[in-house]
């Protein structure tokens, strides 16, 4: 059978983008080289709790036409993300606001802590920032630097802070209230039922193909397509004729707790310490107000990439985003194949702008 467009990727990006090119009378074929569909916002049930098997991911945004098209396809509950960060043997909230701030310092008005940050900045004397570490400092003084952003920061990129460029961090919000809401975001929740669903109901009646690359898969079926929406890593596609883009992995260590009715108390909890391997637990359950009589966790670690891993976060420092500007040079002279989505387009993408860009691309496609 002829399809209109092969799909290349089940991802929420491919998922957006097979939909409304069915509804706008497409035939579709999606392929996916892992045996699941979602992509990395798949949740898998486990004792009735839906498991975010690759890291926590919280639905915001502040498009309401994003959140109206999001909840065509599920039900949202009322979840607000407010994480806590473990340092040695203190407990703080997230995001940095008065809360913070008075734990760290025993006092309780905006003008206290805008005093003190104010202060410790002053005491740097850094007027141009070298590297993450002093622009950091710049923005938040040592003190929430030292315990809630050093350690964190170099377990995610894999190097010490001053081995790390300045833009990396361009701010870091201070919030001089009690709120422990980590965004700002007008809407905000976690699909009942896990992200899986939302996936499977756009895609709807297509048919997928799991467990297949794209190589193996093109290589017998190169005729059959109009159009290939490509999701996968730009720089693989190409066969990397123009060097290796960068990226960042993480490993999920995920573990069932029978018997345990909770274990932190919290959805999500970081371990600033550059000491504790792991950047964050994640306790699945509490996106969901859970009350099952067993629980899972899930431990993130963060690590360099390597072929044959799963790339996670692109490194958009000058180097890559220098490459990837010849990468994409070199997908425009393509005829038939078109990029989207954070590996296609070497970006990293909240859920919204996934679903944005691919309707973005849609209206492309359908303008051609």
């Amino acid at each position: 059978m002829r399809y209109d467009y092969l799909i290349v990727g089940a991802g929420l990006f491919g998922a957006v983008f097979a939909n409304e090119m069915t509804k706008a009378g497409k035939s579709c074929l999606i392929i996916d080289k892992r045996d699941h569909i979602a992509g990395n916002v798949y949740t898998r049930d486990v004792k009735d709790i839906p498991v975010h098997w690759y890291g926590a991911h919280i639905f915001h945004t502040s498009n309401k036409a994003t959140w109206d098209y999001i909840c065509q396809y599920a039900e949202f509950n009322n979840f607000i993300n407010s994480p806590v960060a473990v340092y040695k043997d203190e407990l703080y909230n997230l995001p940095f606001n008065m809360n913070t701030f008075s734990k760290l310092w025993g006092i309780k008005t905006p003008a206290e802590a805008k005093e003190i940050i104010a202060s410790q900045i002053a005491d740097l004397n850094i007027t141009e920032p070298k590297n993450l570490e002093e622009q950091a400092l710049s923005l938040v003084g040592t003190d929430v630097y030292e315990k809630l952003i050093k350690g964190y920061t170099e377990k995610q990129w894999g190097r010490d802070c001053k081995e790390l460029p300045s833009f990396i961090i361009k701010r870091l919000p201070l919030r001089f209230t009690y709120d422990n809401n980590y965004f700002n975001d007008r809407y905000q929740g976690i699909p009942i039922g896990g992200y899986t669903k939302i996936v499977e109901k756009m895609i709807g009646d297509v048919p997928v193909i799991l467990g297949t690359s794209y190589r193996d898969f093109i290589s017998q079926a190169d005729d059959e397509f109009d159009r290939i929406l490509y999701t996968g890593m730009i720089d693989e596609y190409f066969d990397y004729k123009l060097g290796e883009l960068e990226y960042r992995t993480v490993r999920f260590e995920h573990e069932l707790m029978e018997g345990v009715e909770n274990f932190q108390g919290n959805a999500v909890v970081n371990y600033t310490e550059r000491d504790v391997p792991y950047t964050r637990i994640i306790e699945h359950k509490h996106f969901d107000f859970g009350a099952q009589p067993d629980t899972v966790v899930s431990k993130e670690y963060p690590a360099s990439w390597s072929k044959g891993d799963e790339p996670y976060y692109p490194v958009n420092n000058d180097r890559n985003n220098e490459l990837f500007k010849k990468y994409q040079e070199l997908a425009d002279t393509e005829d038939k194949v078109i990029f989207g989505g954070r590996l296609g387009q070497y970006k990293y993408y909240d859920m919204d702008k996934v679903i944005e860009a691919a309707l973005d691309m849609v209206a492309l496609e359908k303008g051609r």
